[in-house]
C-alpha cells in the first residue's frame, strides 16, 4: 500500500462528490432490521450529514426493509442538488432478520421500483447491484441475467448509473462487458485488505471503489496499534482509519456509518487529517500481521 496524494473529491456517475461521505444502514433498528429506537435521532444524523458537506449517502432498501430510505426521504426531500444518494438491489430480508439473494430480473426491478418509491425519485442515480452468491463476501457466479436486467432498466431511465457490490475482479469484468460500471463496494480496511489489486484496477480504469467496515476485522493486538498511532495523530482511532484509506488511493470513497451526531462530526475531521509516511507505515503493519 503506498501513500497517494490527497485529493478532496471524486466523480461519482453524473455527480462530484466529497470522498468522505455517509452510510445510513446503521440508522434501522438492530440488525439492520426494523425501525431505530429513536425515528427523530435518525433524522437529526441525516439532517446533520448535509448540513456538514457531506453529498454522497449510500443506502438499500433492504435496510429495515424500507425504513432507511423513507428516513432519507422524510429527512432531505426534496433532495438538494448536489446530493448524491446511491442504493442497493440484489438482495431481500426475511421475516428472521436474514438476507436472502434476489438477484433474477424480476426481484431486481422490483427492488428499483421499492427504491424509487420510498426515496421519493423518479430515477435513481447510482444503483449497486449487490451480489449475493456468498452473504460472507465475494464468490464467483454468472452476473449475465442480473446486469442485463439492471442494463434495460438503465436503457428505460429508471437507474442513471451501474455499480457493484461484494464483487470479484472477474464479476467487474463481465459487467463491464454489458454496461459501464462507475464504483465497487466491497469489504476493505487496515487489516482485510484482499481487494488491494482490485483498488488498483478500479483506479485505472477510473471507477470508484467505495469500502465498507472501515474498522471491521480487528484483534485486540491490532486494535492497539491503531490506538497508539491515533494517539500519535491526536486522532481518535476511527479518524485515524478513515485517513489512512482516503490516503491509499485518489477513487476510494468512504461511506462510515453512525447514528450519533457526535461521531458523524468527529467522522468528518478525517478528511482533513494527513498520515505521515511513517503512520501510514506502521498502520500497513495492520494488513500484513492479519494475512
Amino acid at each position: 500500500m503506498t501513500q497517494a496524494k490527497q485529493v478532496r473529491s471524486f466523480q461519482l456517475g453524473s455527480h462530484v462528490v466529497n470522498r468522505l461521505g455517509y452510510g445510513a444502514m446503521q440508522l434501522a433498528g438492530p440488525h439492520v432490521f426494523g425501525p431505530p429506537k429513536d425515528r427523530q435521532q435518525a433524522i437529526t444524523v441525516l439532517r446533520e450529514t448535509v448540513e456538514l458537506g457531506i453529498n454522497h449517502i449510500d443506502t438499500s432498501d433492504f435496510y429495515g426493509p424500507h425504513i432507511t430510505n423513507q428516513l432519507i426521504r422524510e429527512a432531505l426531500h426534496p433532495y438538494a442538488s448536489d446530493l448524491l444518494i446511491v442504493t442497493k438491489v440484489g438482495a431481500r430480508r426475511g421475516e428472521d432478520a436474514s438476507w436472502i439473494p434476489a438477484m433474477s430480473a424480476a426481484e431486481i426491478e422490483s427492488a428499483v421500483h421499492d427504491n424509487l418509491r420510498n426515496l421519493g425519485l423518479d430515477v435513481l442515480d447510482v444503483v449497486n447491484l449487490r451480489l449475493m452468491f456468498d452473504v460472507a463476501g465475494p464468490a464467483e457466479g454468472n452476473i449475465e441475467e442480473s446486469m442485463t436486467a439492471m442494463a434495460e432498466l438503465q436503457r428505460k431511465g429508471l437507474v442513471r448509473h451501474i455499480g457493484l457490490s461484494n464483487a470479484t475482479a472477474a464479476q467487474l469484468d463481465q459487467a463491464r462487458g454489458i454496461a459501464p460500471i462507475v464504483c465497487v463496494q466491497n469489504q476493505y480496511n487496515l487489516a482485510h485488505r484482499g481487494d488491494d489489486a482490485l483498488v488498483d484496477l478500479t483506479a485505472q480504469a477510473g471507477i470508484a471503489y467505495v469500502p465498507f467496515f472501515p474498522l471491521g476485522g480487528f484483534s485486540p493486538l491490532q486494535s492497539a496499534t491503531l490506538q497508539r498511532v491515533a494517539a500519535e495523530c491526536e486522532a481518535t482511532p476511527l479518524q485515524t482509519a478513515l485517513a489512512c484509506l482516503l490516503q491509499r488511493s485518489p477513487n476510494i470513497l468512504l461511506i462510515p456509518g453512525t447514528s450519533s451526531v457526535a461521531h458523524l462530526r468527529q467522522n468528518v475531521v478525517a478528511s482533513e487529517l494527513t498520515l505521515s509516511p511513517r503512520a501510514v507505515a506502521d498502520l500497513e503493519g495492520i494488513g500484513k500481521q492479519a494475512g
